[in-house]
C-alpha cells in the first residue's frame, strides 16, 4: 500500500485454489472414512490391538479434515470492513491446531509403544489379514500425502502443506502397525513397539516444524535475513529513493507484509513522492516472491530518532501569519501559490508570483526583500524564496 490507499492484499479468494484445496481434503474425507472402518473390523476380527488402535487413529483424522474443511471456508473470504487484511489468518490458526494434532500423536504413538512392551508377551498372534489391511492403509496414507503435499505446493497452502504431512504421519504409524504385526506372526512381539518409539520422535519433529512458523506469524514475527537484505537492496535500486529506515515486516496467511520509511529529496512534488512509492511498491511485489502488500511513508528527512518538525503549524496557520505579515505589501494579493517545505524543525516558504508585480529586475528585487524581511520575526518560518513567471 502507498501513502493514502487501501489494502491491495494478494487475492486468497482465488476460486481455482479453493477448488482444487476442497477436492483434496474431500478425498482425504472419503479415504479416511473407509480406512477407519475396515482398520476396526479388521483389528478385531484378527485379533490385533495395534490395527484397532490405528483404526480409531484415522477416526480422529475425520476431526482433523474437518477442520481444514473449515479454515478454508473461512480464510479464503475477502476483506470486509471487520477484517481489512482478510481472513487468511483462519489458516494460519489451524496450522498450528494441527501441529498440536501431530504432537499429540507422536505421544499417543510413544505411549501406545511403551505399552505394547510391557505387554508384548501377553498379545495374541494377529490373523494374515490385519497385515494386508495394514499394508493397504500404508498405501493409502501416503498417496493421500503426495496427492496433498502437491495440491499444497501448486497453491502455496500451508495449511494442506500441514494436512499432508499429518497423512505422511499416519503412512509411519501405519509402517508401525505392519511391522508389528509382521514381528508377531514371526514370533518377535517387541519389534513394533521398538520402531514407534523412533518414529514418534520424528512426528513430533513434524509437529513443531509446521506447527512453529504458524505461532511466530500469528505474534507477528518479521523475515527471514536474507529477504530482508532483498527487500533493501530492491528498494535502494530505485530511482529517486536516497535511503530507508523503519523496515518493518510480518507474515500474513503465510505471505509477507511490508511497511518502509523512504526518504527522497525534500523539494519534490507530493505526486513524483507517490510515484517513488507506488515504483517500490510494486517492485517488491513482483521481484521478491512471496511478498503480498507494500506499505510506503514518503519522508523528507530522516524522522528515526525525532520529528524536529511535528510541532509545527499546518498551511492554514501558515497562510494566516503570512497574510498579516504582507498586510502592508500591495502585491500580495497577486500571489498564485505558496509551496511549504517542512524541514529540520522550520517551514521554508517559496512563493510565486507573475512577473507584473515586478516588471524590472530592480522592483523584483525590492519585492523579494520586502516579503522576506516581513516573516523575520517568526520563528518557525527558515527562509522564504520569491519565484517570478
Amino acid at each position: 500500500m502507498s501513502e493514502g490507499g487501501e489494502p491491495k492484499l494478494l487475492d486468497r479468494t482465488d476460486p481455482v485454489r479453493y477448488r482444487a484445496s476442497r477436492r483434496v481434503t474431500f478425498v482425504s474425507l472419503g479415504t479416511n472414512t473407509f480406512l477407519a472402518l475396515a482398520q476396526v473390523v479388521a483389528g478385531f476380527i484378527g485379533r490385533s490391538q495395534g490395527l484397532v488402535a490405528d483404526g480409531f487413529h484415522t477416526l480422529s483424522d475425520l476431526t482433523t479434515d474437518s477442520l481444514v474443511l473449515f479454515a478454508l471456508s473461512h480464510s479464503t473470504k475477502a476483506a470486509d470492513e471487520e477484517h481489512p487484511y482478510g481472513h487468511a489468518r483462519i489458516e494460519t490458526a489451524a496450522t498450528v491446531a494441527l501441529g498440536a494434532v501431530l504432537l499429540l500423536v507422536a505421544i499417543s504413538i510413544a505411549v501406545r509403544a511403551g505399552l505394547h512392551l510391557l505387554a508384548a508377551a501377553a498379545l495374541p498372534a494377529p490373523s494374515p489379514l490385519t497385515l494386508w489391511v495394514s499394508g493397504l492403509t500404508i498405501l493409502s496414507k501416503e498417496g493421500l500425502y503426495r496427492y496433498t503435499e502437491r495440491t499444497a505446493r501448486r497453491y502455496s497452502s500451508e495449511l494442506l502443506h500441514a494436512n499432508a504431512w499429518h497423512h505422511r504421519s499416519d503412512a509411519i504409524s501405519s509402517i508401525i502397525v505392519f511391522v508389528g504385526i509382521a514381528g508377531s506372526l514371526a514370533g518377535v512381539h517387541y519389534m513394533d513397539s521398538l520402531a514407534a518409539l523412533a518414529v514418534a520422535l520424528f512426528v513430533g519433529k513434524v509437529g513443531i516444524s509446521l506447527g512453529w512458523p504458524a505461532i511466530n506469524e500469528l505474534i507477528d514475527t518479521g523475515l527471514d535475513p536474507d529477504q530482508l537484505r532483498q527487500i533493501r537492496e530492491a528498494i535502494l535500486g530505485v530511482s529517486g529513493v536516497k535511503t530507508l529506515h523503519l523496515l518493518r515486516t510480518r507474515r500474513l496467511g503465510g505471505r509477507g507484509l511490508i511497511d518502509v520509511h523512504l526518504l527522497v529529496d525534500e523539494t519534490i512534488s507530493v505526486s513524483e513522492g507517490h510515484q517513488i512509492s507506488e515504483a517500490v511498491r510494486m517492485k517488491l511485489i513482483t521481484e521478491i516472491d512471496g511478498i503480498a502488500d507494500v506499505m510506503v511513508h514518503i519522508d523528507p528527512e530522516d524522522d528515526t530518532a525525532r520529528s524536529p518538525s511535528l510541532a509545527l503549524p499546518l498551511r492554514d496557520q501558515v497562510l494566516q501569519r503570512l497574510e498579516g505579515y504582507f498586510g502592508n505589501i500591495h502585491e500580495r494579493s497577486l500571489i498564485e501559490r505558496v509551496t511549504l517545505h517542512y524541514l529540520d524543525g522550520q517551514i521554508c516558504v517559496e512563493i510565486v508570483i507573475p512577473f507584473s508585480a515586478a516588471p524590472d529586475r530592480a522592483s523584483a528585487a525590492r519585492l523579494t526583500r520586502q516579503l522576506q524581511d516581513a516573516v523575520k520575526p517568526d520563528p518557525d518560518i527558515a527562509t522564504i524564496s520569491v519565484y517570478f513567471h
